[in-house]
């Protein structure tokens, strides 16, 4: 199926940009506590841009996580539910997640981009625009709508899907 093709893709994609960013803050903290303590001379600017991949890795791991269906549930009362209520509950979830992701991260994550942008917000140390940084939201909104979209699409096509 194509969109497996695809959707496979764009999973291999983010979860090498997430072992990047997670290499990259290893690298970047453990400079952090060597420019501090080794050196007595601490660096400007590793703890905010630690803080930024932070950021990067919380929204695309969460997209990510959205993706293979991994994320955290309470699943008691699903468990006790026959297959059809549980198809139809799931389908309802998935639903909602995929307006959140389109009101909270895509629209509202569009406007604090823009107005990040409109004000000129830069970050203290780095001295980089803060749109750069915010602009993971919408976009990791947008995965969130398309995982869940194709989540929907399998639950309807296949009847006897759990």
């Amino acid at each position: 199926m194509q969109g497996s093709r695809l959707k496979n893709r764009i999973d291999s994609v983010i979860a090498h940009a997430l072992v990047l960013l997670m290499a990259l803050m290893v690298i970047n903290v453990s400079w952090q506590v060597a420019s501090r303590y080794v050196f007595q001379n601490p660096s400007s600017f590793t703890d905010e841009l630690a803080r930024y991949m932070l950021i990067w890795v919380g929204m695309l791991g969460a997209a990510y996580v959205a993706g293979k269906d991994e994320h955290l549930a309470i699943d008691i009362l699903m468990n006790k539910m026959n297959e059809e209520n549980r198809r139809k509950t799931k389908v309802l979830i998935h639903f909602l997640v995929l307006i959140f992701a389109l009101a909270a991260m895509v629209i509202g994550g569009i406007n604090l981009v823009y107005i990040t942008f409109t004000l000129g917000q830069t970050s203290a140390a780095l001295k980089i625009s803060l749109a750069y940084v915010y602009m993971i939201i919408p976009f990791s909104g947008l995965l969130v709508m398309y995982y869940q979209a194709l989540a929907i699409q399998y639950l309807l096509s296949n009847p006897k899907a759990d």
